[in-house]
């Protein structure tokens, strides 16, 4: 006999059904018992009417089961110690012996002789003991009461957890009946030769439903941010950057940026290294403006002193992962240079860079960066934090403070903040400065230009949007899919 069939039956000699009870007393799933009780109620008659109610009970977690077979950490402690007493650094080596020691002391079942002749020994300060705690969770494993200020002393010794069971209260419908019929899916050709049609009920149709879902690919949250600022760029006239060189080689990365060659973040332990090919050759470097760079390194011009080192066309020619996307800005600036006619340029990028990160919750060997330059005469520091006003606002942000800050081919750099309602208090949100002199003569930029320019990461503001914690969870091996093909659309707060 089906499982529906035996409920209807047993309503018809009894007023209720608690779904709970009842699966105990005859043997059944619960599950497979609510499975039959959620079948009748699909059906379009009313044969029962359900009210789903839960209960809270206390189960036994790992821990706790173990206590009831082997005694609780104090009382296998305190049985450990014998009338003699023992060593304290032999009692200490027993499993749980820290837990089970701090635990039996406080009890007062034990106390410690520190100036004993052999050493700290541990002596029974009681007797005898019974071990409550496992007395108690047998009681509760039995399903009998125990006071609650005691069950909350086993709540947070973590041997107790709280288990909550939902079940049906099962009665009689307004059409109970112990036959069920039940109506038929589809009109079959056999039903219009018999006309069987006539005497049966038929399913009724959910002209709401939804159809099937489409398989299609998705857009992951950093695209999705990622648009958003393209677009902000896009509508103050900025033009894009191509961002297409993974691999760049020191030049373009360090020293084109009046970076000089022992800078720590030319090391291996922050910078990716290529094997192979391992150099860019000599001739794909623009041979005067590589001397001019070399000269700027070595002893100074353009008002400036240098370094005072010597220069290495070798460390010049390693290729690595480039390590911002300023190698790009560097490469636009040097090709604007180049031109006949000098014209003001706006330019950004946003795409990927490499740095041999220690990884954590917000640390990533690879990241995206954004960057926003201008280049024009007679640009000043006031028109840098102009444009970033006006920039932020476009991405709801006005509250804005500025510190001066050290960047090696940046002076003056200032280090961009903002208020963050949420937190209260004034975040870092990107860094920005004028390029040098001793980056912008060398490639041949008109002495009256300055060149302006920003940045800050995609991962920070996309982390902060979806609510995401971990940034190994908004990028790498470990994301969840569902939370790429689930994440709504991106909307700035802009201005």
């Amino acid at each position: 006999m089906s499982l529906d069939q035996v409920i209807l039956n047993t309503l018809s000699e009894q007023k209720e059904i608690d779904s709970l009870t009842f699966a105990a007393e005859n043997g059944f799933d619960h599950q497979k018992l609510v499975g039959a009780i959620k079948s009748l109620l699909s059906l379009p008659k009313e044969y029962i009417q359900a009210e789903q109610k839960q209960i809270s009970v206390w189960e036994l977690t790992d821990e706790g089961k173990s206590f009831v077979a082997n005694g609780s950490y104090e009382f296998v402690l305190y049985s450990a110690v014998t009338k003699d007493g023992i060593l304290q650094k032999d009692l200490m080596k027993m499993p749980n012996a820290k837990i089970g020691f701090s635990k039996a002391m406080t009890l007062g079942w034990l106390n410690i002789d520190k100036k004993h002749e052999n050493g700290p020994t541990v002596f029974r300060k009681v007797d005898s003991a019974t071990d409550v705690v496992k007395t108690m969770l047998e009681d509760i494993n039995n399903k009998k009461k125990v006071d609650e200020k005691k069950i909350q002393d086993l709540k947070k010794r973590k041997l107790i957890t709280p288990v909550v069971t939902k079940f049906y209260l099962v009665t009689k419908g307004t059409n109970f009946n112990t036959t069920i019929e039940r109506p038929e899916a589809d009109l079959t050709a056999d039903m219009l030769q018999d006309g069987s049609w006539k005497e049966k009920s038929f399913k009724e149709y959910n002209f709401q439903a939804k159809g099937a879902p489409i398989t299609s690919g998705y857009l992951h949250p950093l695209l999705k941010v990622r648009t958003e600022y393209r677009r902000i760029f896009l509508d103050m006239g900025f033009s894009e950057m191509p961002t297409n060189k993974f691999v760049e080689n020191g030049f373009w990365n360090f020293d084109a940026l009046f970076q000089p060659q022992q800078h720590p973040a030319r090391d291996a332990h922050d910078t990716f290294f290529i094997s192979d090919p391992e150099m860019t050759g000599a001739s794909k470097l623009p041979a005067d403006y590589l001397e001019r760079v070399k000269t700027t390194h070595e002893s100074g011009g353009y008002g400036s002193t240098g370094y005072n080192y010597d220069w290495k066309i070798s460390e010049a020619q390693k290729n690595i992962l480039r390590t911002h996307t300023t190698a790009v800005s560097a490469r636009m600036l040097y090709k604007l240079a180049q031109q006949k006619e000098f014209k003001p340029v706006k330019m950004f990028s946003i795409d990927r860079v490499f740095r041999n990160e220690t990884l954590d919750a917000t640390h990533l060997a690879e990241f995206h960066q954004i960057e926003g330059l201008v280049a024009d005469r007679n640009l000043t520091l006031g028109h840098l934090i102009g444009i970033l006003y006006a920039f932020f606002k476009k991405l709801g942000i006005e509250k804005l403070k500025f510190k001066p800050a050290y960047n090696p081919y940046t002076e003056p750099s200032m280090e961009i903040f903002s208020y963050h309602p949420g937190l209260k208090k004034w975040v870092e949100i990107g860094n920005s400065g004028m390029f040098r002199p001793e980056m912008l003569l060398p490639m041949g930029i008109p002495k009256d230009v300055n060149v302006i320019a920003w940045g800050l990461s995609l991962e920070r503001p996309t982390m902060i949007k979806y609510g995401i914690n971990n940034i190994r969870e908004l990028i790498g091996h470990k994301v969840n899919l569902n939370m790429v093909q689930e994440n709504p659309i991106c909307r700035l707060n802009k201005v």
